[in-house]
């Protein structure tokens, strides 16, 4: 197929071109400004929103993977219904835009990867699975959510067949932010307080995401379901630094404070979200998109986390 990606030059593109490419697929990278060539067929589309020109970019196109999205910015505004309508503007008005030009132009079918924070954040008691009522607190994760509802209304109305693939935290070669963070404090290899958290969370690695996405590209039975995807084992915050660790060739140096101390020190110093992603569970049932689609992990967690880890030590020198 010929297959459009947007948000080409991000970090799961990085993983899911190559992939399609090997698969047999032709695909056309779209980017926000001239000058990024991913691939060699490259369109610039400008910036993602209500009024994006997406006639060049869907020219010729069978399925659209769309990736790109607005996370939380550095510069995000204090006043919360600011932040959302700058979510809302580029995730579901930008979704939105892009269904109905997608329809418009004869596409078959579009891939929507959204995230699990569309359902919800962090402390979910029993395990999340697709029939999980979503509940989203950030302006991310409800503008995400309103994206997919966005997409599957026109698809409802279109014809067009449309997939949404939820992933938790994505990590791999190239990965940013709290990963990335987490990475260097293990490389360090401080004291740290966490051994008594006893939390599970589910992680999924860019390669397979890109699996999971180029799977729901191709399958027949893949059209109007929304997949959770993730590695298969599920980690506590002091399983996931110790396997850091040992990837790193690290030592894990743990000791336990009660949580709801540990808690209460984070609450004081301001850092309570930070809190809420090292203690809280989010744990994921996917189930559905091995069943539904055959979908199995490429690479294993241990092979997941030693690749991250070679790259991570050559990316930033002894």
């Amino acid at each position: 197929m010929r297959v459009l990606v947007t948000g080409a030059t991000g970090f799961v593109a990085s993983a899911l071109i190559p992939m399609l490419a090997c698969r047999g697929h032709h695909v056309r990278a779209a980017v926000r400004r001239p000058g990024a060539f991913p691939v060699p067929d490259t369109a610039a589309v400008g910036d993602i929103g209500p009024e994006t020109d997406w006639s060049r970019a869907l020219e010729g196109i069978d399925a659209v993977v769309h990736l790109a999205a607005r996370v939380h910015q550095a510069e995000e505004p204090g006043d919360a219904a600011a932040a959302l309508g700058l979510h809302r503007r580029v995730n579901r008005e930008g979704t939105r835009r892009l269904a109905e030009a997608a329809a418009a132009a004869g596409v078959r079918r579009m891939v929507l990867v959204s995230t699990i924070k569309a359902v919800t954040e962090n402390g979910a008691e029993d395990a999340v699975t697709d029939e999980t009522p979503p509940r989203p607190s950030s302006p991310y994760g409800i503008s995400k959510l309103e994206a997919e509802q966005a997409l599957e209304a026109v698809a409802a109305r279109t014809g067009l067949e449309q997939v949404v693939v939820r992933p938790p935290l994505v990590y791999g070669p190239g990965v940013g932010a709290n990963f990335r963070q987490l990475m260097e404090l293990c490389r360090r290899a401080p004291p740290l307080p966490f051994g008594a958290i006893r939390n599970r969370r589910s992680l999924v690695y860019v390669g397979n995401l890109a699996g999971a996405i180029a799977a729901c590209v191709e399958h027949r039975d893949a059209p109007g379901r929304r997949f959770l995807v993730h590695d298969g084992p599920v980690l506590s915050t002091p399983d996931l630094i110790r396997a850091i660790a040992r990837a790193l060739g690290r030592p894990a140096r743990l000791f336990g404070v009660p949580p709801p101390l540990l808690g209460a020190a984070f609450g004081l110093i301001g850092r309570g979200d930070a809190f809420d992603r090292l203690a809280a569970s989010l744990e994921l049932d996917d189930r559905a998109i091995r069943k539904t689609l055959g979908w199995e992990p490429l690479w294993s967690q241990e092979d997941a986390l030693r690749t991250t880890a070679e790259w991570f030590n050559a990316a930033t020198g002894p």
